[in-house]
């Protein structure tokens, strides 16, 4: 499969062990299959450029887990998100929807007793559901090859900003709903 992901480098050889490990799957390289979202994700920063790194990805010999949007994946999330140990250790790649939680942060809500769980997850099944690719494992890092990087134009960046926007308007619309009942 084709997979792709955005940051401020060319990122050949990525590192699993880089990044944030209450990240919704837990720590690992996060990539998607989807090109146009990968887009969505590119940001500005002064003296950089951004690169959407494009891979080829096989899932031979691997791992995989899947998670749909439903309630293992909303414990699974909120147990890495609260730092939690990884409840798939054995996983070299998990596959699944990204939690929307892009206006506010869900899980601070949560904690202050605002959203019942049962809230919170409807929250977090708000909007699109973009699909998110995590490489957990060296061994998983080993299966994806480079292919090339292309740099994100200033015009492109706003225009996909602009859209980005018009889905967060939307997102809290459904959030105040939710709120309300």
């Amino acid at each position: 499969m084709i997979v792709y992901h955005t940051g401020f480098s060319e990122i050949r050889n990525p590192d699993v062990h880089y990044g944030r490990k209450n990240a919704d799957f837990g720590q690992g390289f996060y990539m998607t299959d989807d090109r146009e979202f990968s887009f969505r994700w590119a940001r500005e920063r002064k003296g950089s450029d951004t690169f959407v790194n494009q891979y080829d990805l096989t899932l031979d010999g691997l791992n995989v887990r899947t998670l749909d949007r439903d309630l293992a994946w909303f414990e699974y999330i909120m147990d890495n998100r609260a730092g939690k140990r990884d409840a798939f250790p054995e996983a070299d790649i998990i596959l699944g929807p990204i939690a929307n939680d892009t206006i506010y942060n869900t899980f601070g809500i949560l904690s202050s007793g605002l959203l019942s769980r049962e809230q919170m997850r409807e929250v977090l099944m708000l909007g699109p559901a973009y699909r998110q690719i995590v490489l957990k494992t060296e061994k998983a890092a080993g299966n994806l090859i480079w292919r090339s990087a292309t740099v994100v134009s200033k015009e492109d960046i706003f225009r996909y900003r602009e859209t980005v926007k018009t889905e967060e308007t939307e997102y809290q619309k459904a959030f105040a709903k939710i709120l309300n009942h």
